[in-house]
């Protein structure tokens, strides 16, 4: 008798360790879908009221430093009943039940890798709607978060091999293979991509600490200052243009963390001083205290008459992959 209780009981444990490992060993497929695309898995009904407005404004709202108005992230609605198959490979997830306790939870490859979902729960629509103003900074930094790491990821795969931005900056930068370095001297760097429309641009250059008067107005002395690098490095298409802040209006800029140093991000329009060329900027200048100095790192795109957002995402990947030397 003791035998055969033995007996089962190892077998048992032996088929609760296959199922367990069955589980832990499960193929994940690759997830899906274009950068700064989220599905929003939502009834219609809901979707067509106050909750879909509230999504809207939260996913869609306007890019800051875009020459034209452009949404943090397309949107496909889907909704719950056909939240299968395909449907659930997409990378990145806003998912919203009703009928539920109030809460948010967050999801990481649960049906494909990588994978976020965000789902946002509440008995009532008033719920459901509180749930996504209180937690709007969450959900846009969780799914921008995962799209960085998505384009890293895929820029990690082709890198660009050069040594001599390290020995002349003191710092690292990640970008892709098909960029090229068009200008490097005096600790500035210039690296570009061509493209159909227009080009890709990522400069890099320092500054001593003393350059900036904190005690002062920060965003006019950081627009002399790349004005000033501009105009030295920078040509326009004609003899005497070059590049400049466009004067019609003062940038965005806050204070963020870069490479966990404190980092001024000033995002805006630049122009060509005496040509007709313009474009969108996104400039860091990172407080190096080790090393007295900032390094300002910039993306900057020129690609008239075509959507702006990926391509400066792009660059904004590139320059977020820095790492100063200590």
């Amino acid at each position: 008798m003791r035998k055969i209780v033995l007996i089962l009981l190892v077998a048992l444990v032996s088929f609760s360790c296959k199922e367990t490992s069955k589980k832990n060993n499960r193929i994940i497929p690759d997830s899906s879908g274009k950068i700064n695309n989220v599905a929003v898995v939502v009834d219609n009904e809901l979707w067509k009221g106050s909750v879909g407005e509230t999504i809207r404004d939260i996913l869609a709202a306007p890019v800051y430093g875009l020459p034209q108005e452009e949404p943090l992230f397309s949107i496909n609605q889907i909704p719950p009943q056909v939240f299968t198959g395909f449907a659930r490979v997409n990378r990145t997830i806003l998912k919203i039940e009703k009928n539920k306790e109030k809460g948010l939870k967050i999801l990481e490859n649960a049906f494909a890798r990588p994978q976020k979902i965000i789902v946002v729960s509440g008995k009532t629509v008033s719920e459901i709607n509180e749930g996504l103003k209180n937690n709007e900074a969450k959900i846009v930094s969780v799914l921008k978060g995962e799209e960085l790491r998505f384009k890293q990821s895929k820029i990690n795969k082709v890198l660009y091999s050069n040594k001599t931005i390290e020995e002349n900056l003191g710092l690292t930068i990640k970008f892709p293979s098909y960029y090229r370095i068009a200008q490097e001297k005096n600790n500035f760097v210039w690296i570009r991509r061509d493209i159909k429309t227009g080009t890709m641009n990522v400069m890099i250059y320092e500054i001593p600490l003393t350059k900036i008067d904190t005690s002062k107005r920060i965003i006019t002395q950081i627009i002399k200052t790349r004005d000033s690098i501009g105009k030295l490095n920078i040509p326009g298409p004609t003899e005497g243009s070059y590049m400049i802040t466009e004067k019609s209006y003062t940038p965005f800029m806050w204070e963020t963390i870069l490479d966990n140093k404190k980092t001024f991000n000033t995002k805006g329009t630049w122009e060509v001083e005496n040509a007709f060329m313009a474009g969108p900027f996104d400039n860091y200048m990172i407080e190096d205290k080790i090393n007295n100095r900032y390094v300002v790192v910039e993306g900057f795109t020129y690609a008239p008459s075509v959507s702006k957002r990926d391509l400066m995402f792009e660059l904004e990947t590139i320059v977020k992959s820095i790492k100063i030397n200590e």
